[in-house]
């Protein structure tokens, strides 16, 4: 029988909280969803804005490509709840194009990632997830809460006093609220509530309004001008593979996040595609492009409890609503109080957990060190897709030496019949970190003419080691010497058998 909750309500599987249909049903939980998606909305506008100016476009091809990208991946997207939108990591790639061929040649480049994403989905790019291992991950989340973090500073430096204490005021909203009631968002009363504060009051603060002019009139689909060429495919296509394995990257390890943070596996394939799709979209619409957004994600998931898809259309439709209709009272919005609302996601999200020294402590070196090396690197370049990559490529590093060492060979003089002869027993896994030790490990001067080697407890894994066998038995016929290797599993038998003898036995 299901277990129940408070008010002997039954409790909900993972799945059933993620059902749309459950929560149109549910005046509570899609109240979750509709505070939800404001608040995200709200969000977005200063983001997108900020995004914009990164990429050098006017900042309503910023906020289209918000409301675009948001109502497409919550209909084809793999990861409900999950927001995607104009993000900074995208910003940045396509910033050079912009400044060096303009808006046509940008959203051309936008439409050829969203193919090229979709591509990638369909042939199972994001099966590749599980070769990212979990200190990369950990790394990855407290690189993004950190990068986040730093983004609200210019919010807070060179601006008037009163920023200080209202953010401040905005922090105990959002801190403090939920301790008393879950009714309302957190994050959406900061927000109310600073607002009516900063108006009633007269108060001179840095608002929404200062960012940007905000657009008037709803996207309209956009065709870029561009020659139907290979120079214009020259052209974009570095900018577009880029684009794509940027946003690719981010948002599966975003969804990764949200499964574990909504204890949920969903579709990472059909997250892969979907974001291309949602790019293509974006373009066509005259948007900047993107992909899922980790700060708005988490406001969506974690502070406000949304699970489904609801929410994700809803932050598209609420943004272009606010902006379009509402632009005059979204622009009174103080910083202060969407700079609190960033902050508090910066401290759920960072992983307090990873950096205690009773953690530190338990963990191996090398985990430590792969943390660490994504940590900077994706703070230090503001590229996640950087970051990543030097973590996975320092945590293969490691294992790889880490595993060459797990390999011993032992040696015996034994003697029969046939005479002396020399048994070597090998045991661990060979591929080109450990084998290329193993032709140093042999006597070859001092064994009898008879050498065994006992291979029944190895497995060979790559060219090199049959490389390295077949260097070994020639060292040993330079000496006059037979060798006999036995105990080869039968995958290893075949590798050998198709390989020995045709990859040169020098060392």
């Amino acid at each position: 029988m299901a277990a129940k909750t408070a008010g002997d309500a039954p409790a909900l599987t993972p799945g059933q909280l993620q059902s749309v249909r459950g929560a149109l049903t549910s005046p509570r939980r899609l109240r979750n969803e509709v505070f939800g998606g404001l608040v995200v909305g709200l969000a977005l506008i200063p983001e997108a804005i900020a995004f914009s100016v990164i990429a050098g476009v006017d900042p309503r091809i910023g906020l289209f490509a918000a409301f675009t990208m948001a109502v497409t991946i919550s209909f084809v997207g793999g990861r409900p709840a999950m927001i995607s939108a104009a993000t900074g990591a995208v910003a940045l790639v396509i910033a050079p194009l912009m400044k060096s061929h303009g808006l046509d040649f940008l959203v051309a480049a936008v439409i050829l990632a969203g193919i090229f994403q979709i591509i990638l989905g369909l042939s199972g790019v994001a099966k590749l997830m599980r070769f990212i291992p979990r200190s990369v991950m950990v790394g990855f989340v407290n690189a993004l809460a950190i990068l986040v973090f730093l983004a609200q500073l210019p919010e807070l430096i060179g601006v008037p006093w009163l920023v200080y204490p209202l953010t401040a005021a905005a922090l105990l909203i959002v801190f403090a609220l939920p301790r008393l009631t879950s009714a309302v968002p957190a994050p959406l009363v900061a927000i109310v509530v600073l607002t009516l504060v900063t108006v009633v009051a007269g108060v001179d603060v840095p608002t929404v309004g200062d960012k940007g002019a905000l657009p008037d009139s709803l996207p309209l689909l956009f065709l870029p001008n561009v020659p139907v060429s290979l120079e214009t495919l020259q052209v974009i296509f570095p900018f577009s593979l880029a684009m794509a394995f940027v946003g690719l990257l981010e948002s599966l390890m975003t969804a990764k996040l949200v499964d574990d943070i909504t204890d949920t596996r969903t579709s990472k394939t059909r997250e892969a595609w979907g974001q291309g799709v949602a790019n293509i979209v974006t373009g066509f619409f005259g948007g900047m492009g993107g992909c899922a957004m980790i700060g708005q994600t988490m406001i969506n998931v974690k502070a406000s409890g949304a699970r489904t898809r609801i929410s994700t259309f809803l932050a598209g439709v609420f943004l272009l609503v606010l902006v379009v209709a509402l632009g005059g009272v979204v622009s009174l919005i103080p910083m202060a109080a969407l700079v609190a609302i960033m902050i508090f996601v910066c401290i759920a999200t960072f992983d307090w957990h990873s950096i205690r020294p009773a953690t530190l402590k338990a963990l191996p070196k090398s985990e430590t060190l792969v943390m660490a090396a994504t940590v900077a690197v994706t703070v230090a370049t503001h590229n996640l897709a950087i970051g990543v990559g030097v973590g996975v490529l320092t945590a293969m590093v490691l294992f790889a030496r880490r595993v060459a060492h797990f390999v011993t060979v032992d040696r015996a003089i034994t003697e029969d019949d046939g005479g002396r002869r020399a048994t070597y027993r090998v045991d661990g896994e060979l591929f080109f970190a450990s084998s290329n030790d193993l032709y140093t490990q042999f006597e070859y001067a001092l064994d009898p003419e008879r050498v065994v080697i006992d291979m029944r407890d190895s497995h060979l894994w790559d060219a090199s080691t049959v490389a390295a066998l077949d260097a070994i038995t020639e060292k040993y016929r330079q000496h006059g010497k037979s060798v006999e290797i036995v105990g080869l599993n039968e995958a290893s038998v075949q590798m050998r058998a198709r390989l020995a003898g045709k990859l040169g036995a020098g060392q």
